[in-house]
């Protein structure tokens, strides 16, 4: 185990919560910035490659990408609770099995994936590039879980670091075969060489901490993967209904507008996990042992939650056409309504993550599954409803009111079992206040997108402060002002 005491012990200290706070806007911009990175590489990757070559790329990284969720089938959310709960030689033995576990995953996903490539019929250069993507996926997979140890530690700042060493070698390998005329094949064996680096610098961060040998203790797994077979099923369910609006939009044209609407929230969505996963370690830690320190997290960590999904929600309605625009052009205009109306979801999505969070480290898996089943069945049907009444802008609202559900029914949940949550919650109307405030714009004339947007943000930065709506916690996290002592 790691000699460091502070590591050891943070999530028993008042350094926690800043870390959780940091943490989670250091997993945020290593997100920007890699998505940056990559969009600047795959750009100069489709002029090199051409259309042909382009498109067996995305058709091999794409069928990997399958295997590289099924690989993962939930360990991460669940692997990471287990590691927070945990001390000791039974942490130690949870994470050499998790190891154990997504290496054998991983390697029979890559398998079914180079037999499928095989069978389907892809050309000779595309199997192997599946093979070698494949090995790299496997290295990837091997990393993930040893940064698991990282997470539960709160040590987040390492976690980006990585995170963004890897797109970084990513990018600078790709330029660097485009500079020597490489091609299809060594561009698909790209992750390879990255994944050894990352792998090998993530080994010196957590040697120590985790055992580097995997195990598959059958007494040990039984359990886990039913607990993780629950939580992947109630994952996907939460993710299928987006998909299942798409399915059911039948014009073409309407069709081009709403799935480029729905990429766009697709990225974004992946925010509020990765902010409110930072705390997570400190939920499922303080979830059964101390319950006054969990609500009270809870609570902080929906304010910063709240505060920061409202302000995605306004730049998307100021900003999104200009969003549409760098995507697809003036011919994608339409989809800027349906990105307006989809950003008030992903707002609701920031809250409904902290709920969602917060039941898994309750060990409310349960729950979570049926909250999510019942989010995909009333979705689908309101989906078809609204999109009958009203097209595309009709499937949009109802996306929008689904995302609604988990937020408000998981926080009935957790009031119920923890009824002092509702009075953690009440700088929550003056996060709300500071919303509307922000939304003037939308009424003031002749505003170009960018002066609304900037207006926007000025106002909304300006009520929060003026309202004292910004939680202390967050200038708690800003440098300089870190503590590590006991919690209270």
């Amino acid at each position: 185990m790691s000699a460091d005491p502070v590591l050891q012990d943070i999530l028993e200290t008042t350094a926690a919560g800043p870390a959780a706070i940091r943490g989670g806007f250091y997993r945020v911009g290593s997100l920007v910035a890699g998505l940056g990175l990559g969009a600047v590489s795959f750009a100069f990757l489709v002029h090199h490659l051409g259309v042909v070559d382009t498109g067996r790329y995305v058709t091999v990284l794409s069928l990997i990408a399958v295997a590289a969720g099924v690989s993962d089938l939930g360990l991460t959310a669940v692997g990471v609770r287990e590691l927070s709960v945990q001390t000791g030689p039974e942490r130690a033995r949870i994470a050499a099995n998790l190891l154990g576990v997504r290496i054998v995953v991983a390697a029979i996903g890559t398998a079914l994936a180079v037999a499928f490539a095989a069978v389907a019929g892809y050309d000779a250069v595309m199997v192997a590039g599946v093979a070698l993507a494949g090995i790299g996926l496997v290295l990837q997979s091997t990393q993930a879980t040893l940064t698991l140890s990282l997470m539960s530690r709160l040590r987040l700042g390492w976690v980006s670091v990585i995170d963004l060493l890897r797109q970084a070698l990513t990018v600078a390998s790709i330029l660097a075969l485009i500079a020597l005329g490489a091609s299809l094949l060594p561009f698909l064996a790209v992750s390879i060489p990255v994944g050894v680096v990352a792998l090998v610098v993530t080994v010196i961060v957590v040697h120590g901490d985790v055992p580097l040998r995997p195990e598959l203790d059958m007494g040990l797994l039984g359990p886990l993967v039913r607990k993780v077979l629950t939580y992947s099923v109630a994952v996907a369910a939460a993710t299928v209904y987006f998909r299942i609006a798409l399915s059911l939009i039948s014009s073409t044209h309407q069709l081009g507008y709403f799935a480029t609407s729905f990429r766009i929230i697709e990225v974004l969505i992946g925010v509020p996990a990765l902010l409110v996963g930072a705390a997570f370690p400190i939920f499922s830690r303080t979830a059964t042992s101390d319950p006054d320190r969990f609500v009270y997290g809870l609570g902080k960590v929906f304010e910063v939650s709240l505060l920061t999904g409202i302000w995605c929600a306004l730049m998307l309605g100021f900003a999104g056409s200009l969003a549409i625009s760098v995507i697809g052009g003036s011919k994608f205009a339409p989809a800027a309504p349906l990105l307006a109306i989809q950003g008030v979801g992903l707002a609701a999505s920031f809250v409904g993550a902290v709920w969602a969070y917060a039941l898994l480290g309750l060990n409310r898996y349960r729950a979570i599954l049926v909250l999510n089943l019942g989010a995909l069945i009333g979705g689908t049907v309101l989906v078809a409803l609204l999109l009958l009444a009203d097209g595309i802008h009709g499937a949009a609202i109802a996306t929008t009111i689904v995302e609604f559900a988990p937020a408000i029914v998981g926080a009935e949940i957790l009031r119920r079992s923890h009824p002092r949550l509702g009075a953690s919650l009440a700088r929550a109307p003056r996060i709300l206040l500071a919303g509307a405030i922000a939304a003037v714009p939308a009424v003031l004339p002749s505003l170009t997108t960018v002066e609304a947007a900037v207006i926007s943000t000025a106002l909304y930065a300006g009520s929060l402060l003026a309202l004292r709506a910004v939680p202390p916690e967050i200038w708690a996290a800003l440098p300089g002002r870190r503590t590590a002592r006991p919690a209270p």
